[in-house]
């Protein structure tokens, strides 16, 4: 007579699979690697630029005609090596997209999650090639303002995108619903937008100003460098009046916790943005000043995502 096992004929659920488990503990993780290597990858472009480094590898996608590397006798000096470590950094950037992506997906098919987070988790990944891209076209036209602002500005939605990402992995997939009143969440979209409107003046102030990113043959807009600075600081004004009118709607209103503090955090960032936009104005455009501006520009994207996501709530599936 056979005996008969007392081993389980059927897989582990997924909450006792130890293996899964282990994955799905690791993509917390690697998204909030995947928005710090975002942030990273534009605090380094700016060096590139402040130090006229921008040419230092004159040609796409070789370094120099023959080498992807740079050679020895490039007269380009040390800015040959800050443009190469940029451009290093976008395999870094691709890694992290492509495994935050794997992870994912490995995710979505294992719970059975929706399918539309693989489509957010992808567009960092399809965000490498377009800034490659672009950053060969921004070489190939020398540094021209406006493909330098384009580089900047596909940043900007990649940092929001890796930031949306993060958090709407650890929600729930039900559909959302809000929780403030409407003219609120108007008013967190208008302040969304005029964020961008913010971002752009920037990449119009910088490219009328001294740092254009070739120490040999700089490129301009051509524009007033003061006139543009002073319309950036119209946008901002009209930005922190909207904000403060959010702060107190959602006082009065006593929103939820996590919406105010979230708002907040927008204001301790956009204040500290203004600090530094003025003390680099009045102190001729320091290095140091203008790299901690643009490190500013991406956190900001950041908390007003986070922003946005706190006025509505997702409710389990059932």
């Amino acid at each position: 007579m056979t005996a008969v096992s007392s081993r389980p004929t059927t897989p582990p659920a997924p909450d006792a699979d130890p293996r899964w488990v282990a994955l799905e503990r690791l993509v917390r993780p690697v998204l909030i690697a995947n928005l710090v290597v975002e942030v990273g990858i534009v605090v380094t472009g700016g060096l590139v630029r402040l130090t006229g480094s921008g040419l230092g590898c004159p040609t796409w996608p070789q370094c120099v005609p023959g080498s992807y590397t740079p050679v020895v006798h490039q007269p380009q000096g040390i800015h040959k090596y800050i443009e190469f470590g940029n451009r290093t950094l976008t395999g870094v950037v691709g890694i992290a997209a492509l495994v935050a992506l794997a992870l994912v997906a490995a995710v979505v098919w294992r719970r059975r999650r929706p399918r539309r987070l693989l489509a957010v988790a992808a567009l960092p990944l399809v965000g490498v090639v377009v800034q490659a891209v672009l950053g060969g076209i921004t070489v190939l036209t020398h540094l021209h303002p406006a493909t330098v602002a384009a580089h900047f500005l596909v940043s900007m939605g990649l940092i929001a995108a890796s930031s949306y990402l993060l958090w709407r992995f650890t929600e729930p997939d039900g559909a959302p619903h809000p929780v403030v009143r409407r003219e609120i969440t108007l008013l967190a979209w208008t302040l969304t937008a005029l964020t961008f409107v913010v971002l752009l003046l920037g990449t119009v102030v910088t490219g009328s100003g001294p740092h254009s990113g070739d120490a040999v043959a700089p490129a301009r807009f051509g524009l007033d460098p003061r006139a543009m600075s002073w319309l950036h600081s119209d946008s901002v004004l009209l930005w922190f009046g909207v904000l403060l009118a959010i702060l107190v709607a959602l006082r009065l209103t006593a929103a939820p916790q996590p919406a105010q503090r979230a708002a907040l955090w927008v204001l301790a960032v956009g204040v500290l943005q203004g600090v530094i936009g003025y003390v680099q104005y009045l102190t001729g455009l320091p290095v140091v000043a203008v790299m901690l501006h643009m490190l500013g520009a991406s956190l900001l994207v950041v908390v007003v995502t986070r922003l946005l996501m706190t006025l509505r709530e997702r409710a389990p599936l059932a």
